[in-house]
């Protein structure tokens, strides 16, 4: 099945790993050798896709010191286009369009489509709406984007956090979804209700407007250390004290994650049982511990279980 029929068929889950592009300063043969210890280790996973991220500094984010620092990574796009080849899977590229200057954007995706050979994207807005940036609105890039003469299938993000303070991220999904995006991926999860109380509100607004849900991609990371912790916070994860004290605690700390992982999506699942629901997982390691990084396929492998047994009921 391609997996544009696979994102589309709400019979089924979707199953993806994030990537973080090489350093911008790594040799030709370095990208390529990163490149196939990430092949390695995801070839026996029954991945759908593998999403790669835009990373950008964003000093605006908050007031907290990055934990980890900034580091340029060479494009996305040639990094996908490996991967999609090494790997044998589609690849949704990820786009920061508030940074690209407005009136290269629309060349951007023909060189994308022709040179790079994407196909899908992820489309995502500055990280604070207190700042002004060069390039165009998350609405003006979906416009762009449907219209394109190559025909993209494209998503964005969405964040359960927000929904918290603002109320509002539902109707927002409904939203976005008329720009065209056919997906969204959230933030990672490490706290399950903002998340259950999202997917109700979403699922309730839909049948009220008479609208068809779109899928929904939930993001989950293993940690073993505090400053992995530190990072996920600062990128804006909800992470409960009592969590924190029960990974760090533990006699193995990723391996606590991993539980607690699974606890989340467990509760979210049992929550949405009654609807109709079009999900997917997302499992990225945020740091390059190897520790993590291994933990992450261990997570895969047991989040894909359940989420195919919600499937199978």
């Amino acid at each position: 099945m391609e997996f544009q029929a696979k994102l589309l068929d709400v019979h089924r889950g979707l199953y993806l790993y994030g990537a973080t592009p090489p350093r911008m300063d790594s040799s030709e043969e370095k990208i390529y050798e990163i490149a196939e210890k990430l092949a390695a280790r995801l070839s026996k996973l029954d991945l759908d896709a593998i999403n790669v991220y835009d990373i950008q500094e964003e000093e605006d984010r908050n007031q907290i010191p990055r934990p980890y620092p900034f580091l340029p990574t060479i494009d996305p796009r040639q990094y996908a286009n490996i991967l999609k080849t090494l790997i044998g899977k589609e690849v949704i590229n990820y786009k920061c369009v508030a940074h690209h200057p407005k009136a290269s954007f629309e060349a951007w995706l023909s060189e994308s489509w022709e040179q790079f050979n994407i196909r899908y994207l992820s489309i995502v807005g500055g990280s604070t709406s207190k700042s002004v940036y060069p390039g165009p609105t998350l609405s003006q890039a979906a416009q762009l984007v449907a219209a394109h003469r190559y025909d993209f299938t494209f998503g964005g993000v969405t964040i359960a956090e927000r929904h918290t303070s603002k109320g509002n991220e539902h109707l927002r999904l409904i939203e976005k979804s008329g720009w065209g995006m056919k997906f969204f991926t959230s933030q990672v999860v490490y706290q399950a209700d903002a998340t259950i109380q999202l997917l109700q509100d979403y699922y309730r607004a839909c049948q009220e407007q008479n609208v068809p849900p779109v899928r929904i991609i939930l993001t989950f990371a293993p940690c073993g250390a505090s400053k992995t912790l530190q990072f996920l916070r600062w990128l804006g994860v909800n992470i409960p004290t009592e969590t924190e004290q029960a990974i760090l605690s533990a006699q193995s700390p990723v391996g606590k994650s991993i539980d607690i992982c699974c606890s989340n999506l467990r509760r979210i699942l049992d929550a949405i049982a009654d609807q109709k629901a079009a999900l997917g997982i997302n499992v990225e390691s945020v740091s390059i511990k190897k520790d993590e990084i291994d933990a992450s396929v261990d997570l895969f492998y047991e989040l894909q279980a359940i989420l195919s047994s919600f499937y199978k009921r």
